[in-house]
């Protein structure tokens, strides 16, 4: 009971926020419903017994990219004179109706191909009863420490660089006085 209701309301959240983004016409309130968006998005991955990708998505996004979002939003000012409702810039239209025949074309093609591919795991597919969702922080942690230890060694040195590269190119220039 507990994980359908937290199932309902955590698809309603992501769902609400996500449309509540498209509608916005403040570029703050839209970083604000992305933020409950996420925040939708770790409930669902909590509800499948993800809790590892349910900490992730709180830390990395809702607590990160939006922050991060805000405060790019506040120091660049976020003019809002050409925004439409879907928080586009209005841009001139690009192409003719030619170009956008082929690319309304390419992209049925495109979704025929797909959905060609798709039709065969569906033929085929066979209903396994679900397991039980045991917790995967454990797991991960004894993968990335034994079997994929140089691939997390690796990625540390390369977070190592991007802050160092980070640090390089905020760091104020000094003038050369001749």
């Amino acid at each position: 009971m507990f994980a359908n209701t937290l199932f309902l309301l955590s698809a309603a959240l992501t769902v609400g926020g996500a449309f509540a983004v498209l509608w916005s016409k403040n570029l703050m309130h839209a970083c604000i419903y992305l933020l409950a968006s996420f925040f939708g998005v770790a409930g669902l991955y909590a509800v499948i017994g993800a809790d590892f990708l349910a900490a992730t998505q709180m830390v990395v996004y809702a607590g990160g990219v939006v922050i991060l979002m805000l405060f790019s939003v506040m120091l660049t000012g976020g003019s809002s004179e050409k925004i439409n409702r879907f928080g586009l810039e209005k841009i001139p239209a690009m192409g003719n109706k030619k170009t956008l025949f082929a690319a309304g074309f390419a992209s049925f093609v495109a979704a025929l191909i797909v959905l060609k591919i798709l039709a065969q795991f569906i033929k085929h597919y066979d209903a396994t009863p679900m397991t039980a969702n045991l917790p995967t922080v454990e797991r991960i942690g004894v993968v990335l420490a034994t079997d994929h230890i140089l691939a997390f060694e690796i990625s540390s040195v390369l977070l190592l660089g991007a802050l160092i590269g980070a640090a390089v190119i905020s760091r104020p220039r000094r003038e050369k006085n001749d």
